[in-house]
């Protein structure tokens, strides 16, 4: 497929496992190597071209949408959920006027990767995505990979890409490394309101349309003021 031209940027949760850090701050613009998490979740945004990023904002949103007046990248639209945190789809479904007909990229804020110069991932997204075959496409990492994550895994992939729950599967699994690929049919007729990604996730999962890519580079996530100094010294050493 070209490459999708819109990015949904879910940056509107509490952070409240990075607190004391998040009573001052939403958790998007906290610093890991000098660089507010937001900003390292929209450079590969901007290296691929996209022209445009969809940012959700509810916690301390007037520090968000300062620092994103001077973004050099692509135009960001802010989606306002002040008044209600609509969780994950329901940010995206609030969004949908601004996102258009056509399959576009999420990305998690508070999530980022470094190492894929050579072969990008998300134009690797966009080269893998099927619309015939899929209703979302995943970025994945493995454990060694990663840096920052806490738990067992997220999916199982089989030897097409198709993505299972790893609690109802045997196999390796993977994690969602926070950035994908949605066609936004997926939420014809739904409801704004308060919901979860995850509900659509096993929606595709049961009719075999939710797929997995495996990234290139080392993924990070920075959910606790500890995670920071792994995240930098993570850093140090791959540069």
């Amino acid at each position: 497929m070209k490459m999708p031209e819109t990015a949904m940027v879910l940056a509107a949760g509490l952070g409240k496992r990075m607190r004391p850090i998040t009573e001052t701050m939403p958790k998007p613009m906290v610093k890991v190597a000098g660089k507010p998490l937001i900003d390292w979740c929209l450079e590969p945004v901007q290296r691929a071209g996209v022209k445009k990023a969809v940012v959700n904002v509810h916690y301390l949103a007037d520090q968000i949408e300062a620092h994103l007046k001077d973004c050099k990248g692509p135009r960001i639209v802010i989606s306002d959920e002040r008044e209600l945190l609509l969780d994950s789809a329901g940010g995206i479904i609030n969004a949908l006027p601004q996102l258009g007909a056509e399959p576009f990229f999420i990305l998690n804020a508070d999530t980022f990767w470094v190492g894929d110069e050579a072969d990008p991932n998300l134009p690797r997204l966009a080269k893998a995505w099927d619309d015939a075959a899929m209703d979302i496409l995943l970025m994945t990492t493995r454990f060694d990979q990663a840096t920052g994550f806490e738990g067992t895994g997220d999916f199982v992939a089989d030897e097409e890409g198709r993505l299972r729950r790893a609690r109802d599967v045997a196999g390796s699994p993977v994690i969602y490394a926070g950035a994908g690929i949605i066609h936004p049919r997926i939420f014809s007729g739904a409801q704004r309101g308060v919901a979860s990604l995850n509900t659509y996730f096993d929606a595709a999962i049961a009719t075999g349309r939710l797929y997995g890519l495996p990234m290139v580079g080392h993924w990070l996530t920075v959910g606790t003021p500890e995670a920071i100094d792994k995240a930098e010294a993570a850093l140090s050493a791959l540069v």
